[in-house]
């Protein structure tokens, strides 16, 4: 492997948001390996929390009637329905090649806090991005919308102890754009 070439891959990982993508398809054989590379991601006591659904073709649709008419739902109950937010819940899921539902699957027996089971689908999450910037594909992990509502976590197979942890969509990037990261000097504390 050539560690040049690892760096700059992550050094290059950018998130790209559904409204930078061409509206070209990814191939779905890309997909299919981030998903499998998400499987090797570090998982403490090999509990696997990951859940995934991927959404494509008619299913991104179906996942746009899903998450607006739960808000409308919701917010309307609320009082606080904004129709701008219902219709870029409508519309923003169909400007993605594929979106795949980011799910916590908490271990029965919990056999070690639930922080660290988030931390194993944050890897799983890093994992798939990786993978996409490598084959030239955008992502964007987005956690707005529905993904706190606990109502909608059986539409994603997700059981009451779960989490719902976001969306993460994926797209032919029209461009990537440049990246910037503040220098570690004051975030990092060494003790020798």
């Amino acid at each position: 492997m050539d560690i040049s070439e690892f760096n700059t891959l992550i050094r290059n990982r950018r998130s790209i948001f559904p409204n930078m993508y061409t509206g070209e398809r990814v191939d779905e054989q890309v997909v299919e390996q981030m998903l499998e590379n998400a499987r090797w991601a570090p998982t403490h006591k090999h509990t696997n929390p990951w859940r995934f659904c991927v959404f494509t073709k008619d299913g991104l649709k179906k996942l746009a009637d899903f998450q607006s008419k739960l808000y409308k739902s919701i917010s309307s109950q609320a009082g606080n329905f904004l129709e701008s937010k219902f219709e870029m819940l409508k519309t923003k899921p169909l400007q993605a090649s594929h979106i795949i539902s980011i799910g916590m699957r908490r271990d029965p027996a919990e056999r070690l806090p639930e922080i660290e089971e988030i931390e194993a689908v944050a890897c799983a999450v890093q994992n798939m991005y990786l993978t996409a910037s490598a084959y030239g594909v955008g992502c964007y992990w987005g956690s707005g919308g529905i993904t706190y509502v606990e109502s909608a976590k059986d539409f994603f197979g997700l059981e009451a102890k779960d989490k719902l942890l976001g969306f993460l969509y994926i797209g032919v990037p029209k461009k990537i754009p440049a990246g910037r990261r503040e220098s570690m000097d004051d975030k990092v504390k060494w003790i020798r």
